[in-house]
């Protein structure tokens, strides 16, 4: 047994010497919130939700649970979770030792399950702003409001890169590319841990990249693949201090990652040097008998997931794991000493979270009217910056907001449209929990504009006749400067948004085309998790907006966009494919790019990684790096102007770029070597400096290590480019 030199360290070693080996199991068991309240179905529990005691007592005091997740089904108050934690937390003080519950929750953009708290854009649209800082200070406000409701533990950030937007799962992503997935990852496991709540990286590992584009279906990535663009982004979470990870549901390559103990120790815990707790997603470790067949018993999948690495199962509504564990050690497949590794990483979590009374637990932070207010300005400031303007016809923005304007479309007048899965339910589709006193597109339109708005609604599933309805009704108001048409999807969240087409509806891009056949100008928003096929939509707008899911004040940061109060600066943090079936993103290959026609022509997005317009004239000049020839241990400093020649001030993303010309792995097109987000005043410029380690430089070898290979490289930014040589 560990010596104890410290406070932290001698209450978890005498608290596992005190535990019985059903209890340590216990601790290893993570219940859905649903299985300890009122009712006889633990997914559909009684209305009003109410603790059962009686399930309570038997979960905490007989299994010795040590942990509790979810909401059965939909939001809380702060005040009604803080009741429901209390209690939970009253009837495990009373067992011996007395552990804590620890509590987790998906609060994936803002604390999404308590009623009133401030809901910002999804991870897609943050990841548009490229801003790490208002990532930070997001992350930060929403673990406050979990730390007020006793629920300390949050399923986020995830880190899974965005490759593939068939996947449903991709709004949730921070984008396509490691490099931004990985500063802005950071600053969300950083920010909620900077007040004492504990960031999950999700997924380990290879989750985003199913060969079918479905969810928690197999990937098949090469070693070089994986190591090259899914891991670099928990390795600098790791690097950060995250404190937990959830495991991928699926498989890499015929394994599944709940049973790779060459992934789950090898990797994770002695290439990566992760040291926190390690929790399954929902019911993977059954379903290594059920879905993946590997196991042929339940008892056989809980020691191949525990054997490869898992520290806490989320059960999540029966209490059988435990029992098994405890078999498992008494027949000698488990050791004790390997059970006691995960009750340590589980306790040492609750005492770091102050959860333990001699811990020094957090002071309690006031969740006020005011602060919220402030939390919802953060939200607003986070949606402007993630509108992303991407055509911008003969000028046709900004509107005038002195002048009428016509708005349809299916997500113009819905809450849910704006906020997407993971909002008061999993799905995000009950208006029962919309945030009360938050406003649609529309009614924010209506709010901030000096003249008419009309409106013609539509719902999703309209129809010819709705259509030819509507263009009547725009013909009606000929006083109208544009049609403004809200286009996108309704939520879905996981394999509810399986989608083998991920094409605009083809009711919208006939809407589109039946307006802009009057003559009249029309501006296109899109509302969405992932880009659509619909290049006839955008082709037939004079302009066109990406919204992605900007959260309740979404709205209003539409409407201040369309009118001109804001200047939109978001850029795209993913490619746009063209086609449906001709995906490739920015950091192809040149192999990827062949056309039998015309060689090197294939890659024709709709729009290119990094897009983003703005109302302003910006011009970037000198691009220039301080040195031409480096040797491997240097660090570029490059430097380039950022001019604005416009009537307004601006923010943009300046984006740099690196392309190695020859390398013994075949090298990208290009590859993104660094991004700053800056504001220019209206006449002014503003020099841009970037630090580039040579280092930065290399990519996973043949041999699967990480080589820098002297030679010429390509920097570039924008259309501006230099070549520098490294040196051996």
């Amino acid at each position: 047994m560990p010596v104890a030199s410290d406070p932290r360290s001698a209450w978890i070693e005498s608290t596992l010497g005190a535990m019985t080996l059903e209890q340590k199991a216990g601790e290893m068991t993570q219940l859905t919130l649903g299985a300890l309240l009122e009712g006889t179905n633990p997914y559909e529990p009684t209305e009003p939700h109410r603790l059962d005691l009686e399930k309570v007592r038997k979960a905490v005091e007989t299994y010795h649970i040590g942990s509790v997740l979810n909401c059965g089904n939909h939001a809380f108050t702060l005040e009604r979770w803080r009741e429901l934690v209390s209690q939970l937390q009253t009837v495990a003080a009373e067992r011996f030792p007395a552990t804590p519950i620890l509590y987790g929750v998906d609060a994936v953009h803002g604390a999404n399950y308590t009623t009133g708290a401030a809901l910002s854009p999804q991870q897609i649209g943050l990841a548009a702003t490229w801003n790490p800082e208002l990532v930070y200070d997001l992350a930060a406000g929403t673990a406050l409001e979990l730390q007020a409701a006793g629920t300390p533990w949050n399923f986020a950030p995830i880190l899974d890169v965005g490759r593939d937007p068939r996947w449903p799962r991709f709004w949730e992503t921070f984008g396509e590319d490691p490099m931004l997935v990985s500063r802005l990852g950071v600053a969300a496991v950083t920010g909620t841990q900077s007040v004492g709540v504990a960031a999950t990286m999700k997924h380990f590992l290879g989750y985003s990249m199913p060969l079918t584009g479905k969810d928690r279906t197999p990937a098949w990535i090469p070693e070089r693949q994986l190591h090259e663009i899914f891991v670099p982004p928990f390795r600098a979470a790791i690097e950060a201090g995250a404190m937990t990870v959830m495991i991928n549901s699926s498989e890499i390559s015929g394994i599944p990652v709940h049973s790779d103990e060459a992934l789950l120790t090898g990797l994770l815990r002695e290439e990566l040097g992760f040291g926190g707790l390690a929790v399954t997603d929902w019911e993977d470790i059954k379903y290594l008998v059920h879905r993946h067949k590997v196991a042929a018993t339940y008892k056989d999948a809980v020691e191949m997931a525990i054997r490869a690495g898992i520290d806490m199962s989320m059960v999540p509504a029966d209490l059988k794991f435990p029992a098994l564990v405890v078999e498992l050690v008494r027949e000698g497949r488990i050791s004790e000493d390997r059970i006691d590794a995960s009750v340590r990483r589980i306790l040492a979590v609750k005492w770091d979270l102050g959860l333990v009374a001699e811990s020094n637990p957090p002071a309690e932070h006031v969740v006020d009217a005011s602060w919220r207010a402030g939390q919802r300005q953060a939200c607003l400031e986070a949606a402007e910056q993630s509108i992303t303007l991407l055509k911008n016809a003969s000028q046709t923005l900004p509107l005038s907001a002195d002048r009428p304007i016509w708005v349809s479309g299916p997500t113009a007048h819905s809450l849910a449209a704006l906020n997407g899965g993971w909002t008061g339910t999993w799905q995000g589709t009950d208006p029962r929990y919309d945030t009360p006193g938050a406003i649609t597109a529309v009614e924010a339109l209506k709010s901030s504009w000096n003249a008419d708005v009309f409106h013609f609604e539509l719902a999703m599933d309209f129809d010819a006749g709705d259509i030819a309805a509507a263009v009547r009704d725009f013909r009606r108001h000929d006083g109208a400067q544009v049609a403004v048409v809200f286009l996108g999807e309704m939520p879905y969240t996981e394999m509810a948004g399986n989608d083998e087409e991920v094409q605009l509806n083809a009711n919208q891009t006939a809407l589109v085309e039946a307006l802009a056949a009057t003559g009249a100008s029309v501006v296109g928003v899109y509302l969405g998790g992932r880009p659509r096929r619909m290049e006839a939509a955008v082709e037939a707008l004079d302009g066109f907006i990406m919204g992605y899911l900007p959260g309740n004040e979404g709205g209003t940061a539409i409407a201040r966009v369309l009118n001109g109060a804001v200047n939109p600066s978001g850029h795209l943090p993913f490619t746009w494919p063209r086609k449906t079936g001709a995906h490739l993103t920015y950091d192809h290959k040149y192999t990827e790019t062949l056309d039998l026609d015309s060689s090197f022509t294939a890659f024709n997005p709709l729009f290119e990684f990094g897009s983003g317009l703005n109302y302003s004239t910006l011009e970037l000049v000198d691009f220039q790096t301080d040195q031409t020839v480096y040797n491997l241990q240097d660090t570029i400093r490059a430097q380039v102007t950022l001019r604005n020649a416009g009537q307004r001030a601006a923010e943009d993303v300046v984006h740099l770029y690196s392309h190695d010309h020859v390398a013994s792995v075949t090298p990208s097109v290009w590859r993104l070597a660094g991004f700053e987000r800056v504001a220019v005043q209206a006449g002014e410029s503003v020099d841009i400096a970037y630090e580039l380690p040579v280092q930065q430089l290399g990519f996973v070898g043949r041999d699967l290590a990480y080589v820098v290979e002297p030679g010429d490289f390509t920097l570039r930014i924008d259309s501006l480019t230099t070549t520098i040589s490294v040196n051996p």
